[in-house]
């Protein structure tokens, strides 16, 4: 498949996204976010349904988060936008050379990824921010289909363990590793699998939970995007 064809099945992918209707515990829990809103963004017209990847078709880097947020992404429609964990990514991102921009408030801000293309294990914002396993193994083959598109990726960067473990479980299923145990998730840690595959690299996902408490800090967020950029440079992507 060439470069434009690939481009063109990531589009009609990210359509079939938005018009998924597999989980109804999901759906339903958009919607309702959707029409309660917050106060703070009661003049907002929430997206209200799942959100679609995004970012550089030629990127080299995949970012897998776990879910959108119900305030966040579910009502902007784009990931990682419009809540703080957007807001630490993407200046992290920006301060990296990743993204155009510091910031991301709407789909239509002129935020452009470079290199770096941004997903999730889950598509739809889930109550308490905690999908079911069901949800994950439903939303699951619209990341692998991604994975096979996206065929100039070498870095993939796991933000958090359901996130880390919803890629090695697809690794897993198609026999490219033997079993998820022998790469256990930590912050910063270098997972080189074998067999032609990208290099995972393990963060802290940048919730509010761990960037107010200080589990994760901005130093450290930046210290993995930087180590990926410096890989990047030389082409040798090892730790």
């Amino acid at each position: 498949m060439q470069n434009g064809d690939n481009n063109r099945a990531l589009v009609m992918l990210q359509e079939r996204v938005v018009g998924c209707r597999r989980c109804p515990r999901l759906v339903e829990y958009c919607r309702g976010v959707a029409e309660r809103k917050r106060r703070a963004y009661l003049a907002w017209e929430y997206w209200g349904q799942p959100v679609p990847s995004f970012g550089d078709p030629a990127a080299r880097v995949l970012v897998v988060g776990l879910a959108p947020g119900a305030h966040g992404s579910n009502r902007t429609g784009r990931m990682f936008t419009g809540d703080g964990s957007g807001n630490f990514l993407y200046r992290v991102l920006h301060h990296t050379g990743f993204a155009s921009q510091p910031t991301a408030v709407s789909r239509d801000d002129g935020l452009r990824l470079e290199d770096l293309y941004i997903t999730a294990a889950v598509r739809c914002a889930p109550p308490g921010n905690k999908p079911t396993p069901e949800e994950f193994a439903n939303c699951r083959p619209y990341l692998e289909q991604e994975l096979e598109l996206l065929r100039g990726v070498r870095v993939v960067v796991a933000l958090g363990k359901l996130a880390h473990d919803a890629y090695l479980r697809i690794l897993q299923s198609k026999g490219a590793i033997a079993r998820r145990s022998g790469y256990p998730f930590r912050h910063g840690a270098v997972h080189r699998l074998g067999h032609g595959l990208p290099v995972l690299v393990d963060a802290y996902h940048p919730s509010q939970q761990n960037t107010l408490t200080g589990k994760l800090t901005e130093a450290m967020f930046r210290q993995v995007f930087r180590k990926i950029s410096r890989w990047l440079a030389t082409g040798s992507f090892v730790a």
